[in-house]
């Protein structure tokens, strides 16, 4: 999943970074909303997370934009005000979610999280599995015939795009697009090499091989 977080407080942008990333997000982070419209409309992002107090043009101002021009992506706002007044006026403005600082990051989180689902229209599982390979998503542990599966973060994330689009192959664009950030270089060839790395923990020493690759199309993972 890839996230947009336009936040101007560099302590909040570290904490939100981190814990994001840690729960397997690809998150691009801009400090003013004139960035924030721009990056918003330029790359396909499944949420954004929005304080209102920015430079340059304001969260409230920048959501309205936002849907004004049918960008229709799920909208967390993120703000230190905290009236039923300023609320109302961060929900009138198209934003789906209202979160007031200080928070909790598993409030965050799981707010996030339910705007994903809802914005898919879909009952969040809480286990994907293909064939004998298990991924639990709250416990984020993996294991393939009862057999635990230690994977990093990263690749905990490309192991959960693959299996929520279990049978249909994913392009390397895709896969840029949804779990690494817009720092990444797509002219490298780090998703042939996590591929490899995560096929070799999944796959190896097992008789059928789940993760496949299309030749000049990109990767699935099924059972044949």
């Amino acid at each position: 999943m890839r996230l947009l977080l336009v936040e101007d407080d560099l302590k909040i942008v570290s904490f939100l970074m981190k814990g994001l990333k840690s729960a397997g997000f690809a998150v691009d982070h801009v400090g003013d909303g004139e960035q924030g419209l721009m990056m918003a409309l330029m790359e396909p992002y499944d949420a954004a997370i929005i304080d209102l107090m920015l430079p340059k043009l304001d969260g409230l101002s920048l959501i309205e934009e936002l849907r004004r021009k049918k960008c229709n992506m799920p909208i967390l706002v993120l703000s230190a005000k905290r009236s039923v007044d300023d609320r109302v006026r961060g929900l009138q403005s198209g934003s789906d979610d209202y979160l007031t600082k200080p928070f909790a990051f598993s409030e965050l989180l799981a707010r996030l999280q339910a705007l994903i689902r809802r914005a898919n229209g879909q009952t969040e599982p809480t286990r994907l599995q293909v064939g004998d390979l298990c991924l639990d998503i709250q416990t984020r542990k993996v294991n393939r015939a009862e057999k635990f599966i230690d994977l990093q973060p990263l690749e905990f994330s490309l192991l959960e795009y693959l299996m929520r689009n279990a049978g249909r192959v994913v392009s390397k664009t895709m896969i840029m697009e949804h779990v690494w950030d817009f720092n990444f270089d797509p002219q490298t060839n780090v998703v042939e090499v996590r591929i490899c790395r995560l096929r070799d923990k999944v796959d190896k020493g097992f008789a059928q091989k789940l993760i496949q690759t299309i030749r000049g199309v990109g990767y699935v993972i099924r059972e044949d």
